[in-house]
């Protein structure tokens, strides 16, 4: 009983905690509300903020309510997020469109908005088909703690941990990173309809690649999204897994 009653305390400290980091989001949070009303709560007040500034282009609100939802519970039971800036990436919109978004939820501005390529097998102009295996040569959905980076093949590229068992989880061993691709941009949309397609990894136009990663290198939250019922259902992070990550490195 005293062992039960220690753990109840434990978990009640732990998302007091959380409620601390995210009460600038709306001040009026309640300690008697549950951990994941309060988030939606001050997503829906963070977006509104957000959406206040007419210069911002957001994703569509029930994904960055799913995102700032996984964010959350990541920075609570990792313990590995260590910025507040959350990047945000939407695999059900066309490559064509400007579809990932990097967000600086502490000043509450949206710091990059731009296109991002999928995996080749993933799907032409859309992305429909994702996995966590070795070869295939799609992207994974799922939260991600950004790591160092490294100058590789496609210059300065960023690491990429896979933070949902299952989903994503395979992202080193696959060399799922993020990088820069001469097939995201403008030109390439004009000639094709569509960006280039990568092995799986989030490409980035070269004009900005250095920026972003520079911007959401060393423990930040990336997210890509897709409206799959299964990924959303048994997401580790979005469904506060007690288990350790299993990405985390």
């Amino acid at each position: 009983m005293i062992k039960k009653s220690f753990l109840t305390l434990f978990v009640l400290v732990i998302f007091g905690i959380a409620e601390v980091n995210f009460n600038t989001l709306d001040g009026s949070m309640r300690h008697s509300e549950p951990a994941n009303t309060r988030v939606s709560v001050n997503s829906q007040s963070l977006y509104r903020e957000l959406k206040a500034d007419k210069k911002n282009n957001l994703p569509a609100e029930e994904v960055f309510s799913i995102a700032l939802q996984g964010f959350t519970n990541l920075k609570i039971i990792s313990g590995a997020v260590k910025k507040q800036v959350l990047t945000i990436i939407d695999f059900s919109l066309p490559s064509n469109e400007k579809r990932l978004w990097v967000i600086d939820l502490k000043n509450k501005k949206v710091l990059y908005n731009d296109l991002v390529a999928h995996g080749k097998n993933s799907g032409g102009l859309y992305a429909r088909k994702f996995s966590n295996t070795q070869s295939t040569h799609m992207s994974s959905l799922g939260f991600y703690l950004t790591g160092n980076t490294y100058q590789g093949k496609h210059g300065l590229s960023l690491v990429l941990n896979g933070m949902d068992k299952n989903f994503n989880d395979k992202a080193r061993d696959r060399a799922i990173v993020m990088h820069g691709a001469d097939y995201v941009g403008n030109d390439f949309i004009c000639k094709y309809g569509r960006l280039g397609r990568s092995f799986g990894c989030p490409a980035l136009s070269t004009e900005i690649c250095k920026e972003v990663i520079e911007t959401i290198r060393d423990g930040s939250c990336l997210f890509i999204y897709y409206p799959d019922k299964q990924f959303l259902t048994k997401s580790q992070v979005l469904n506060q897994s007690n288990q350790l990550f299993s990405g985390l490195q």
